[in-house]
């Protein structure tokens, strides 16, 4: 059996040999011992709330609970760019225009920005590739707009994620060899990860500060502007569905979508309900259903069948016994999937 839980401190080798096979462009999840255990020290903070709101990194492993391994991790920052820049492209436009010479033009722009400072986010999925199959990648996810559902008052009303930028066949970002090349002067693995262990100075430094007109660079870089990576296309269309949007801003390195939602308008804030656990086997029709317990220092998820929306949910003593709940305690649930007359 799968369970979602809270990460724990023995789980940071098992998080840096994942880092490993995550490959470039996954700024937050690098194997780096230090910057991962000094992660996973904020996020056991986090869970027990001994440190602001602000401050906190909920990290969450993908347990396999016949023989402890970890198969998968997601993670919500509480904020972004508080404590160190946050810094994104915001895609503008500028007009010129002669009246004499009837000449109108509208030219797409590139403005390194702050905007998005102060927002929560969504980061670090990552499913190791013998586990994506089934519903695994999709559970994963959703998790954690459950906790978000269940923790509303931890997060801030935006919520981020940004999304890995497309690379070509060989590993190449061909938005960062356009353009950032030639300010950094290092290859983009390098970069990726001076900023992936907080050194994010240099982009102050070294990037201009006025509007980069997107016509000056070659048609490669400009091609892949809000373009995810291949295999991020799902985790794209699956945001998507649960209430976010792309809205113009992108990845200061490889040009990934910046996507933002309102946590008031998620799907899972929407259409996760309370129910109570009793043990017993679902009699009615059913569809598959995230489940978690409601308590923020020990929290745990699985995914089951059940009926939606019910004030009650029947769960096997397994169930319970991975949830850490008991019959007549309250869980959250939310239906996998999303319901095709939900904005009926």
């Amino acid at each position: 059996m799968l369970v979602i839980r809270a990460v724990q401190t023995a789980d940071l080798d098992a998080l840096i040999e994942m880092a490993r096979q995550a490959g470039s462009g996954m700024t937050t999840l690098k194997p780096d011992r230090k910057m991962l255990g000094d992660r996973v020290a904020t996020a056991v903070a986090s869970f027990n709330q001994t440190i602001p709101p602000e401050q906190r990194d909920y990290m969450f492993v993908l347990e396999h609970t016949g023989d402890g391994s970890i198969a998968g991790v997601c993670a919500i920052k509480g904020a972004v760019g508080l404590t160190e820049p946050f810094y994104n492209y915001r895609i503008g436009t500028l007009v010129h225009c002669s009246r004499e010479l009837n000449v109108f033009t509208r030219m797409e722009t590139l403005y390194l920005s702050n905007d998005l400072t102060g927002a929560s986010e969504l980061c670090s999925l990552f499913l190791l590739p013998q586990y994506r199959a089934g519903f695994n990648g999709k559970w994963l996810s959703k998790s954690r707009f459950l906790f978000i559902a269940q923790f509303q008052q931890l997060f801030t009303e935006k919520i981020i994620a940004e999304m890995r930028g497309y690379q070509d066949e060989h590993g190449v970002s061909p938005f960062y060899e356009g353009l950032g090349r030639h300010f950094f002067k290092m290859d983009f693995d390098h970069v990726d990860g001076l900023t992936a262990i907080g050194k994010k100075s240099f982009i102050a430094e070294l990037m201009p500060r006025q509007p980069l007109y997107v016509d000056y660079l070659p048609e490669s870089a400009r091609e892949v502007i809000g373009k995810v990576h291949t295999s991020t296309q799902p985790a794209r269309k699956l945001l998507e569905n649960e209430g976010m949007h792309y809205e113009g801003y992108v990845d200061i390195f490889d040009a990934g979508p910046v996507l933002q939602g309102r946590v008031s308008e998620l799907r899972a804030v929407r259409d996760s309900v309370l129910a109570v656990a009793e043990e017993a086997a679902p009699e009615e029709e059913t569809e598959h259903l995230l489940v978690s317990n409601t308590r923020l220092a020990d929290f745990r998820m699985i995914l089951t069948r059940g009926v939606p929306g019910a004030a009650r949910i029947a769960l096997s003593a397994h169930e319970l016994s991975q949830l850490r709940v008991q019959a007549g305690d309250e869980v959250r649930t939310l239906p996998l999937t999303t319901r095709k007359n939900a904005h009926a």
